[in-house]
């Protein structure tokens, strides 16, 4: 079957997991994930590109978004072969649909640009783009469409996992299961501290972003493997968006190729 010159895979390399789209002009129709580390392995990339591309032989075009440089350079190889063209890499310098206002901009993730795009695109007034994976990134784009930076926090595994890596008596624990007020075991003392806490801490960053850019009512919105659960509960108006970062890649090749 040919496939269409705007059929796309979307790579986005997080210190984590690895998530795989493909899509058709705007819409995305197929997503698959990966432990990032397995992008050591040829064989295990190529095998991801065929699933996401459906078995359907290869796509037009590609666009990688990675903050795992070390990867990098066999995604770009095993794109190149399967679409027949490098991917566009996503960095500052390419043409963006927000103005970066940024001291150093080539230091701003690649994952964090594209939220920042596709926020924008979705509101077309300030935002506050939260991303909840190993780290939980704020992205800001003020009500005249620039970028202007953010705030970078422990993401939610690494609060809960700290504890037991730095004491001799707490445990591990998982992030599931009901509690009440306070906690009646260990795990459910900890499950609390992060959780609550968590939420507490998602409040009081965007109140103080929000006051920062003097849009106390900017909307808000949330992507990341961990943003339904960490969110879980939060009196704050927030649009969840699992494949807001996704959707960027696709408006940044638009931007970029989208002629071509």
């Amino acid at each position: 079957m040919r496939i269409a010159a705007m059929d796309l895979l979307l790579i986005d390399i997080g210190n984590t997991s690895t998530s795989v789209g493909f899509s058709r002009g705007r819409k995305i129709v197929r997503v698959e994930r990966m432990p990032s580390g397995q992008g050591a392995d040829p064989a295990k990339i190529r095998r991801i590109l065929r699933a996401a591309a459906g078995g359907e032989g290869g796509a037009g075009d590609s666009v990688l978004c990675s903050v795992v440089p070390r990867l990098n350079a066999n995604w770009k190889r095993e794109l190149a072969r399967f679409c027949g063209r490098e991917p566009v890499g996503v960095n500052h310098r390419l043409k963006l649909n927000v103005k970066v206002d940024y001291p150093a901009p080539r230091t701003i993730g690649a994952d964090r640009l594209a939220n920042a795009c596709a926020g924008w695109e979705r509101y077309r007034s300030a935002v506050v783009v939260a991303d909840f994976g190993t780290a939980l990134t704020f992205d800001v784009v003020t009500d005249d469409g620039r970028y202007v930076g953010g705030v970078i926090a422990p993401g939610l595994p690494l609060m809960s996992d700290y504890l037991a890596e730095r004491t001799a008596l707490l445990p591990h624990i998982e992030l599931e299961g009901r509690f009440g007020g306070y906690g009646r075991s260990t795990d459910e003392a900890m499950r609390l501290g992060a959780m609550v806490g968590y939420r507490g801490m998602v409040r009081e960053i965007l109140r103080h972003v929000r006051a920062g850019m003097g849009a106390l009512r900017a909307q808000f919105c949330a992507t990341g493997g961990y943003a339904a659960k960490a969110l879980r509960g939060l009196d704050v108006k927030v649009d969840i968006l699992p494949r807001l970062t996704l959707e960027g890649l696709v408006l940044i090749h638009e931007m970029n190729r989208g002629g071509d």
